[in-house]
């Protein structure tokens, strides 16, 4: 006996659907330590109803969404703490799959592929992923075989439906060997029972006998099939989530076999009709498969056996329709000889009796965050600002606020990359802004000392942040640093011709410069990227000792040199206004023009402080007092004035923004 499996949460899908409404009523009623969480998008297949008995339960939840939407499953799986993943949704009609086969590739790969990658992403959290599939993989059955198709039998799909299905299983098995992904797949025979929507064959015929109206019986009625009670599969699913072997094949059948023929008849028999007249013959379908025959023993050695006959099954099954004639609402089209698509009701998510079935659910969940179209029925943006407790960061929020602008600090640590994919489903937001980095304290000779700290912040995180605003379709702006070049022949210090976006860094005298110009250069593989290249930052705050202004009037001595810098009061709000324009690319984040320190200085003297003195010393003097060598350069901002050409020159920002706010000698 394999060894007992205890889920804790369990995510269900497609559970507002046949089989799996009586999977998750099973298991939310007799195991009150698990949590279920259901997701289904309600489609016209899909009810509520068939979930209103456990709607109440503590340990129930229900999200209304599809499994196609990557941030829907990624938020789920994250902060429900999914560990068991039992995958139902597809679309499953043969019938609809010839008219419609798009959709079947849609929702049964794509949307089982989304997934497996969402639950690639957490890796080890997932500890049982079940797949449930079809016994229509294997293809027919020789109609002489005395042996069903055992798990390990060829898959021959000769439909669409049954392609697409055997297609997921593919991506299914490529998951569990290449990422290890705890797999486990189903193979089932046909089920029935009560709930099922009358596009399948026993509920249609029950309906139709109901009505009075004709059975129809695809070509001569002698297609073989094998049929389970719902309850009866329920169980075997429950079995196999205890008890199933990661990696394994189940298949849940039996070997009691009917004709399409015999089942017509023994539904008249349970409404006393003449078989004779009320089953008419129609045009087969495209490809009707003979027979399909299955091996249960492998599934039967984990303890379970078919328990429903099928006189009592099919019985029950009539008394519900009888006593639920009304429970789909208008299935004219499902009860057509050949239903397609195009006439299927059109889903039941926005009827009035559903939104107000939504409100008995006291454990729903129909939108798990603001989405980008809540948002923008009050605001067009939303900011997501890593990089709160640093200077640029802290700036950010300030501004957001003064423009009304909806934001929130990102809580995740930038190389976590399960705290950021958690952070983005639970804020939602339009761009993401990361100020985050580590560049030393009090200067960046602290990074000379900390080398695996800066790396995992500076290249890992702000990778990472990229790489999952990348799969999430969000523009990230990303505050880099103009201190990876330095003067050289071709720019010259006082020459005016100052490094473009597209210039190679060139300085390497910092560790900290090292880590910023090796990241710039990865994130160019990001188009939805836009870094910003800051140069020794002011801002009007010269109580904040990160200043420059605030650093270079506390040093004892320093150098005079011209460089470019950039005045936060003018350019932040200008990177807030990059964002809404979806810029992307490079962009040298500095004031046109240079400015030095005795430059800076002098201002300082005249707004600030008439007494202020200070002491220059040479390159090679200061060197001597610090640990890595300065940058020290021009970046010509021609690209960034052609976007703004309001912008200020670095030194009437300085007097606009820095000094005079701030002045205390009088003007004259």
């Amino acid at each position: 006996m394999a060894t007992l499996y205890k889920p804790k949460n369990i995510l269900i899908t497609g559970a507002a659907g046949f089989i799996a409404s009586h999977v998750a009523t099973r298991i939310v009623k007799k195991y009150p330590d698990y949590k279920i969480v259901v997701l289904d998008k309600l489609d016209y297949c899909s009810n509520l109803k068939n979930l209103l008995s456990v709607s109440s339960s503590p340990n129930f939840k229900f999200v209304k969404g599809d499994i196609a939407s990557a941030d829907l499953v990624n938020f789920i799986l994250v902060t429900e703490n999914i560990d068991t993943v039992m995958h139902f949704a597809a679309q499953t009609h043969v019938d609809n799959s010839f008219g419609n086969s798009f959709e079947f590739t849609k929702n049964n790969i794509y949307g089982t592929h989304v997934l497996l990658e969402a639950c690639r992403q957490i890796t080890g959290q997932i500890k049982r992923f079940i797949h449930v599939s079809t016994d229509e993989v294997y293809g027919e059955t020789d109609e002489d075989a005395v042996v069903g198709n055992h798990e390990m039998s060829q898959l021959l799909p000769t439909n669409p439906y049954a392609a697409t299905k055997a297609g997921a299983e593919m991506l299914v098995m490529a998951y569990g060997r290449s990422y290890g992904l705890p797999v486990i797949t189903t193979r089932g025979n046909n089920v029935y029972g009560p709930n099922q929507f009358p596009e399948k064959l026993i509920p249609k015929f029950i309906l139709l006998a109901m009505r009075g109206q004709p059975l129809p019986i695809h070509g001569d009625g002698s297609n073989v099939r094998s049929y389970l009670y719902c309850e009866d599969v329920a169980e075997a699913f429950e079995v196999i989530l205890h008890r199933g072997e990661v990696g394994h094949v189940y298949n849940i059948g039996t070997k009691k076999e009917r004709t399409v023929m015999n089942v017509a008849k023994d539904i008249c028999k349970l409404f006393n009709l003449e078989a004779d007249k009320a089953i008419k013959f129609v045009d087969n379908r495209p490809f009707n498969d003979q027979r399909y025959f299955l091996n249960n023993e492998k599934l039967m050695s984990l303890g379970w056996s078919e328990r429903t006959h099928w006189e009592e099954g099919l019985r029950k099954t009539m008394e519900w329709y009888v006593s639920n004639s009304d429970y789909w609402g208008d299935v004219s089209g499902a009860l057509l000889p050949h239903p397609k698509a195009m006439v299927m009701p059109g889903g039941y998510e926005g009827s009035k009796e559903i939104k107000g079935m939504l409100a008995q659910f006291n454990n729903i969940q129909t939108k798990v965050a603001p989405t980008s179209d809540s948002v923008l029925e009050t605001h067009p943006f939303k900011f997501l600002i890593y990089g709160r407790t640093g200077w640029i960061g802290g700036l950010l929020g300030k501004i957001c606020e003064k423009q009304g602008i909806p934001y929130e600090y990102g809580k995740g640590r930038l190389q976590e990359r399960s705290s950021l994919i958690l952070d983005i489903q639970t804020i939602k937001p339009t761009h993401v802004f990361n100020a985050a980095g580590v560049t030393g304290r009090p200067n960046v000779d602290w990074c000379e000392s900390h080398k695996p700290e800066t790396i995992r912040t500076n290249v890992v995180g702000t990778l990472t942040l990229a790489d999952v605003c990348r799969e999430h379709g969000l523009l990230m702006i990303n505050y880099a640093t103009g201190c990876i070049f330095e003067y050289d022949a071709q720019h010259p210090e006082g020459s005016g011709i100052g490094f473009k976006e597209e210039d190679t860094p060139n300085f390497t005298g910092s560790f900290y410069s090292k880590t910023k110009a090796m990241v710039e250069e990865l994130l160019k593989e990001y188009e939805n990227v836009c870094t910003l290249r800051v140069r020794m930052p002011i801002s009007s705050d010269l109580s904040n000792p990160r200043n420059f202004v605030t650093k270079i009037s506390r040093y004892d001595k320093v150098v005079n040199i011209p460089n470019s810098m950039t005045i936060l009061d003018e350019l932040l709000p200008i990177s807030i206004e990059m964002a809404k324009r979806n810029l992307r690319g490079i962009y040298n984040f500095t004031n046109p023009g240079v400015v030095s320190h005795n430059e800076v200085l002098e201002m300082y003297k005249q707004y600030i402080d008439p007494s202020f003195k200070w002491t220059n010393f040479t390159l090679e003097e200061q060197a001597k007092v610090i640990v890595a060598p300065r940058s020290n350069n021009e970046l010509d901002t021609t690209k960034l004035e052609q976007e703004f050409p309001e912008l200020l020159s670095i030194k009437d920002s300085l007097i606009k923004y820095v000094f005079e706010p701030n002045r205390k000698v009088p003007a004259n």
